[in-house]
């Protein structure tokens, strides 16, 4: 393989003068890696794109939205906001499906220095109000069944003013977005900190409650760069191996969005790459591999992933041998880990698309790192190379850098890594070291500096590219009378990686069935945090010396009944 093609392009590019020249930058009292040519702040993204304006943009359904079009959206959502005094450092949350006015408000947002805050639309009633008491925005734009959970929640403290986004009709009590759009205004001019705060997306929290990370415009503009600088590397480096001229003109992305965009996987890195280049965004109204297939031809897909699970039903589906998928150029896969046999599936099922993927967290605004096609095929179980922007580091129990090869929490350093999460100084300080985050993975690094993650140091479930602490879905269940002990741990599945599993111990003289506890978290939780197997116990956990549930014996003891 052309591994050594591979670290001299890398040498070339991210050299003095080179396209994406490394230089250290002071970053919140911490001298970090950053990309010396990016743009100052995710504004200057969004302007960029308006030489596209008579392309197509986003498509839903049989809705189309020029990049003219989105553009007079956005500068009049961004002058209303103004006129509602929403101001640079404000906060403005969305709470809605995968509609186009998502990516409409973002941008509109973005581009006046007020930070998004994106509210996972599968949230209980209880969780909304959490998120909202937490980021406290001035306003929500909502889509009717998000304001179904927020209008009249007695539980948020300080109710936002409410936009109503695809209401049938007038909702008492909020703004009509169709109002907003139909006045033309100018794009306010504003002044961006890179450092400042772009949008707070929320994490699961290792303390019962999720956490909203400080996604900052530098960040998310490194993470654009990042996956365009992979790219670019990986074309050159089998250029020099081969001397294999690339495409003289490649296709205009056209991409499925298929996670959502409260995430960074469907956001930062779909959206972003996608609209820097003119391309389109084509989106789903819910996932379904059939639905998939059909717009794959129709739209003439060029890229189109998911969690890894999404392609796998893509090329098991009984109608994928009569589509023509031929468009397909890429089908990356994110969100968890690529089943190794599904990489090999991948490049010998499709005509012409490589498989990829990417290893990244909410708290790096996307990937650290990123791998495709003919690497991807020859290290299958590797998560890639780690991004030029990145410093990285495997360490021990007592936080010291273990030899390369060897086994170690993954710790990244760069300019892509948040600023911390709002009103938790104490989880920042225990998530974020000198600048160094600690990803709670347990990875190697190779000697071609490829990336391999083993386990994870978190109590944490990985379920279709969803993070789910234990803890969170554990303080839930404890609200129930009936429960003296609870046990919350991952049971692989084939499709979605891992399920919930939860293993009770009810109070002495008390009851509980599976499905009265599945009906208790469904008032707390979203529907993915709810356990899919339950196991009671008829005596108390077994304990450590310090008291602590030993969960992996406990664990270890179920699954087998699976």
């Amino acid at each position: 393989m052309y591994y050594k093609d591979l670290q001299a392009a890398r040498d070339m590019l991210t050299g003095p003068g080179g396209d994406f020249e490394i230089i250290e930058t002071e970053i919140l009292g911490h001298r970090i890696r950053d990309y010396k040519n990016g743009p100052n702040s995710i504004r200057d993204i969004w302007l960029s794109t308006a030489q596209f304006a008579d392309r197509d943009y986003l498509v839903f359904q049989d809705e189309r939205i020029t990049y003219g079009e989105a553009h007079r959206i956005v500068n009049s959502v961004a002058g209303w906001l103004f006129e509602q005094n929403v101001r640079p450092g404000d906060r403005v949350a969305i709470a809605m499906r995968n509609y186009p006015e998502w990516m409409l408000i973002y941008w509109a947002c973005t581009s006046i220095g007020v930070a998004v805050v994106g509210m996972n639309a599968w949230w209980t009633e209880p969780e909304m109000a959490y998120g909202i008491n937490d980021a406290q925005p001035k306003l929500i734009f909502v889509d009717p069944e998000r304001l179904a959970r927020i209008q009249n929640n007695s539980d948020i403290k300080t109710p936002p003013g409410l936009i109503a986004v695809r209401a049938d009709q007038k909702v008492s009590g909020t703004t009509d977005w169709n109002d907003i759009i139909q006045t033309d205004r100018d794009l306010p001019s504003v002044e961006i900190d890179p450092d400042s705060d772009a949008c707070i997306f929320y994490t699961s929290g290792t303390t019962g409650f999720p956490k909203g990370a400080q996604l900052t415009h530098r960040g998310c503009v490194a993470n654009l760069i990042n996956m365009q600088y992979a790219a670019a590397s990986a074309m050159l480096a089998v250029q020099s191996a081969t001397g294999v001229e690339p495409p003289a003109n490649l296709p205009v992305p056209v991409a499925l969005i298929t996670t959502p965009l409260f995430h960074v996987t469907a956001n930062n890195c779909g959206a972003y790459r996608v609209t820097a280049v003119g391309g389109t965004m084509v989106l789903m109204y819910r996932w379904d591999a059939g639905e998939a297939l059909r717009l794959i031809e129709r739209e003439r897909i060029t890229s189109a992933g998911g969690v890894p699970v999404m392609g796998r039903e893509l090329i098991n589906h009984p109608d994928f041998e009569k589509t023509d998928t031929s468009s397909l150029m890429a089908v990356p896969c994110g969100g968890a880990q690529v089943p190794p046999d599904q990489v090999q599936q991948i490049d010998d099922k499709f005509e012409v698309a490589r498989p990829g993927t990417g290893y990244g967290m909410t708290e790096t605004c996307g990937i650290i790192t990123s791998v495709a096609g003919d690497f991807f095929v020859d290290k299958p179980d590797s998560a890639g190379p780690v991004m030029p922007n990145f410093e990285v580091k495997c360490v021990d129990d007592s936080d010291q850098e273990v030899p390369q090869g060897e086994l170690g929490e993954v710790w990244v350093r760069g300019s892509s890594v948040i600023k911390g999460y709002i009103n938790r100084p104490e989880a920042t300080a225990e998530s974020i070291t000198d600048g160094w985050l600690h990803t709670g993975d347990i990875g190697r690094l190779d000697e071609h500096g490829f990336l391999y993650l083993v386990d994870r140091k978190k109590d944490m479930v990985l379920r279709g590219g969803e993070n789910i602490y234990c803890v969170e879905v554990e303080a839930a269940i404890y609200h129930h009378d009936a429960v003296a002990e609870c046990c919350v741990f991952g049971v692989p599945d084939e499709r979605l990686g891992e399920e919930v599993g939860v293993a009770i111990y009810c109070k002495p003289g008390s009851s509980l069935s599976t499905d009265e506890l599945k009906a208790h978290c469904a008032e707390r939780l979203a529907k993915f945090k709810i356990p899919t197997f339950v196991w009671f116990s008829d005596a108390p956990f077994p304990r450590n010396a310090s008291g602590k549930f030993l969960k992996r014996e406990v664990r270890e003891g179920l699954i087998e009944t699976v």
